[in-house]
């Protein structure tokens, strides 16, 4: 059978406790939801903005609003943690959501050993070294890598991941020559990993000057990354190089039409009656 979850009150309303999903669920309602992603991070619970009139998270403009604290989700919900993260429940007391949700070995090697995660691409190592504003390509000194400033243009937002054009030979970054692209680049490839806050996440805040556990529950930590090789004809590329062939046609037409001009006039004086009437 399975357990009935936990609640907790908030402001009058009962919410159902989900740490397998990592939200507050509304009781009577269970399409109103607060996230976890929505809450912030305090140390010893998370706080959120939480609407009086609607039961849920505030929009901004809402003046009947509150701050609400709430305790971490192992005091919540300690045998659902227990649970998710294979922990002994007898121990789960000792232990805070920080021990639980985040790798602590990858923290450790990060923090206390100053190991720099690592990217594979294509099968090449890079370190992300956040200080330096790059993924720095291990044991190539010849490489120029790929710095992040320059691939700002090819990060997404709505995927939070870079796709660039990337030289497998040379271990780096290559920008395309958009404006003359007619053909898939045979020397590049095109490949996507994370924005560098969730490849690097301590690197990150301590570059920013923040906590250097902030966001680390919601971002997760780890050491080693897989780059992802994306075929051309699912990229932008494929568009671009569409839209350059269809100008040279265009291109090439309009070049032939003055030519055309031309021999129509010589045929208009060669015979008057060329060209006259309404046709059948």
């Amino acid at each position: 059978m399975e357990r009935e979850l936990p609640t907790i009150n908030i402001e009058g309303t009962d919410f159902i406790v989900d740490v397998t999903k990592l939200e507050l669920r509304e009781k009577s309602d269970q399409k109103n939801i607060i996230p976890f992603e929505d809450m912030r991070d305090v140390g010893d619970g998370y706080t959120f903005e939480y609407s009086l009139k609607d039961k849920n998270l505030a929009s901004l403009f809402d003046r009947e609003s509150r701050t609400v604290k709430i305790s971490e989700f192992v005091i919540l919900d300690p045998i659902g943690m227990a649970n998710k993260y294979n922990h002994p429940l007898d121990g789960i007391k000792y232990k805070s959501d920080f021990d639980l949700m985040v790798n602590q070995q990858a923290y450790d090697l990060r923090v206390n050993k100053g190991v720099l995660p690592t990217v594979d691409i294509d099968g090449h190592t890079f370190y992300v070294d956040i200080r330096m504003d790059m993924l720095r390509p291990k044991d190539d000194f010849l490489s120029k890598g790929i710095v992040f400033n320059e691939i700002d243009h090819y990060f997404s937002e709505e995927k939070n991941t870079y796709l660039i054009p990337y030289d497998p030979k040379k271990h780096e970054f290559r920008e395309l020559d958009y404006d003359n692209l007619v053909n898939v680049p045979k020397d590049l490839i095109a490949v996507e990993f994370p924005f560098q806050k969730e490849l690097d996440p301590i690197g990150w805040n301590r570059n920013g000057g923040w906590d250097l556990k902030e966001d680390l529950k919601h971002i997760g930590l780890k050491s080693h990354f897989q780059a992802k090789t994306v075929p051309w004809k699912e990229t932008f590329v494929h568009h671009i190089i569409k839209d350059n062939l269809e100008k040279i046609k265009q291109k090439s037409v309009k070049e032939k039409e003055p030519q055309k001009n031309k021999d129509e006039k010589a045929n208009m004086k060669t015979d008057p009656k060329k060209g006259k009437g309404r046709k059948m």
